[in-house]
């Protein structure tokens, strides 16, 4: 049994570092995994890979004139 007031050591994780309940193996890491899974599973949307496509042909537009020298 515990006594009142005591003072319980930091669980130490890998390497002897203090367990602060954060590591990839925590309730919050595997819902941080399934956060970040269904976000990589999200299509990009059409604007941002139009907007993309634009970036593109303006740079290779640039790149062209400064070959040339213009």
């Amino acid at each position: 049994m515990k006594e009142k007031g005591a003072i319980r050591p930091p669980l130490h994780g890998r390497y002897g570092q203090a367990d602060d309940g954060l590591g990839p193996n925590s309730d919050i890491g595997a819902r941080l995994r399934a956060l970040y899974g269904a976000v990589q599973d999200e299509g990009i949307p059409d604007k941002l890979l139009d907007l993309l496509e634009q970036l593109d042909r303006a740079e290779q537009k640039q790149g062209n004139h400064a070959s040339r020298g213009d």
